[in-house]
């Protein structure tokens, strides 16, 4: 049994190692001059593999929820924690279940599975672009632009859009279209959103714990509290990353995304004018504990309050409302440069529920963040490369032609 792989990224590298594992012999086919380049600058180059927390596909975008939930139970975090342990890999868990690398280093993920790459003896052949994949009786004939391949089975693994200086340009769609199969728009996903912002350029750069609360045509579509960016064109963040899939998606279908910000989460608005009815002074001696100072700047400028003057007890007391409540109209997102993830893809609908080949095509397999799957920051999208990679590996190399 021959099995190709086309894209050594997450979900590549461990189809490969999956399908060698049930009898295959194996060879991977990757554009980029190394493998794994997309792992490597992961989680700002310390990759956050998987997340002990993931149970299911709750909190995934999926065409087909149910398949994606039967999926990601079938090779669950701590599959992934057993097969990066045996591959010598040590880790370590941060709160929340965020499991890293225990060197804080991406490139040790990246050099375990290649180590069971090389243990394996699958070819792996760099710089060798796929340019099309035809299927002739019970046989594949891959074309890359330097040399003919031929296999009997094959497994998608080429990427997303996202990133696209890793090698995900979207070629695994062009090539699954050939197929027969469909592609839901791929768009950028975990990125920073534009926005029509009420103080102009004037927080650029500024950090701001905060809670964002997303509306769509006026409805209560997300709520996500931690850091959150300004920028020039907009709102940035893990906060707002966490919401991006959500708001993109909203806006393809011409729909309105308004995003509500509350500067000072942690307390009650009691609480907070509580603390200032006794304080006297200017308003940054009664307000400059609460914000960041170009915040405070910005807001007393919406208030129309010059710097250094007095503080009336209601102009304070409105200040802080305003905060809690600050109206952001979505507009766009940055591009595919900027995104970590895809959302879009081949439709999971159009693949087996259990094995991940296509139902266009026999011998065909799809795996990772080409497929429409995607999840929030903390190692849920790794954790689906290794689960359908993993799955679609497993299924590909085993079993009679």
């Amino acid at each position: 049994m021959e099995v190709y792989v086309i894209g050594a990224g997450a979900a590549g590298l461990m189809a490969a190692v999956s399908a060698a594992d049930a009898g295959a012999a194996v060879t991977l086919l990757e554009t980029m001059e190394k493998p794994g380049k997309k792992i490597s600058i992961t989680g700002n180059g310390r990759c956050n593999l998987t997340n002990r927390n993931i149970q299911d596909a709750n909190f995934y975008f999926s065409d087909a929820p149910k398949t994606a939930d039967g999926i990601l139970k079938a090779f669950q975090a701590k599959d992934t924690l057993h097969f990066f342990e045996n591959a010598g890999l040590l880790m370590k868990e941060r709160e929340g279940g965020l499991i890293y690398p225990y060197s804080d280093q991406a490139q040790s993920v990246v050099n375990a599975l290649l180590q069971e790459v090389r243990r394996r003896k699958i070819k792996l052949k760099c710089q060798e672009r796929v340019l099309s994949i035809e299927k002739k009786k019970a046989r594949f004939y891959i074309k890359t632009e330097g040399w003919h391949y031929e296999a009997d089975r094959v497994i998608l693994t080429c990427g997303g859009k996202a990133a696209p200086a890793t090698g995900s340009d979207g070629n695994g769609y062009a090539l699954a279209e050939t197929f027969g199969h469909t592609v839901i728009e791929p768009l950028p996903a975990l990125v920073p959103l534009t926005a029509k912002l009420p103080f102009g350029s004037l927080l650029d750069g500024v950090r701001s714990r905060a809670k964002i609360t997303l509306f769509i045509d006026g409805k209560v579509a997300g709520e996500e509290s931690g850091e959150l960016q300004w920028t020039g064109y907009g709102i940035s963040g893990i906060a707002v990353f966490q919401l991006s899939s959500r708001a993109v998606r909203a806006l393809q279908n011409k729909k309105k995304v308004r995003a509500e910000i509350d500067l000072l989460p942690d307390f009650s608005e009691k609480e907070l004018l509580s603390r200032i009815q006794k304080r006297e002074g200017s308003y940054e001696e009664v307000l400059g504990g609460f914000y960041h100072a170009k915040v405070l700047k910005a807001l007393l400028k919406e208030e129309k309050a010059s710097p250094g003057e007095k503080a009336l007890p209601d102009k304070a007391a409105s200040i802080i409302k305003k905060s809690r409540q600050l109206s952001l109209t979505i507009t766009g997102s940055k591009t595919f440069e900027q995104a970590q993830v895809t959302t879009g893809g081949i439709p999971l609908k159009e693949l087996d529920e259990h094995t991940l080949e296509s139902k266009k095509v026999k011998g065909l397999y799809l795996a990772g963040e080409l497929i429409n799957v995607d999840g929030p920051c903390g190692g849920y999208n790794l954790q689906w490369a290794w689960a359908s990679g993993h799955i679609a590996g497993v299924s590909a190399g085993k079993g009679d032609l």
